[in-house]
């Protein structure tokens, strides 16, 4: 069987129609996924912040072509 609830002060409340008796063994399944779920997710997409290396570069967002192709540097003047 199902029951529906929520997240109150870091504990996970039912709705209060729901007989369980104390100490009742449950299962949690996340309905809905908030940015916290997503970090813990295994998809390496998620993790780029975790796998960014600083590269010393300042312009490098500036200036990609120059550093991969050769290409003349950009001015950046923002």
């Amino acid at each position: 069987m199902t029951y529906r609830g929520h997240v109150k002060g870091g504990m996970i409340v039912l709705d209060p129609t729901i007989p369980l008796p104390e100490g009742a063994e449950v299962t949690v399944e996340l309905v809905s996924k908030g940015i916290d779920t997503l970090k813990d997710s295994n998809n390496p997409m998620l993790k780029m912040l975790d796998l960014a290396v600083d590269m010393g570069v300042p312009d490098l967002s500036t200036n990609i072509d120059h550093y991969l192709y050769g290409h003349p540097k950009v001015d950046d003047e923002e």
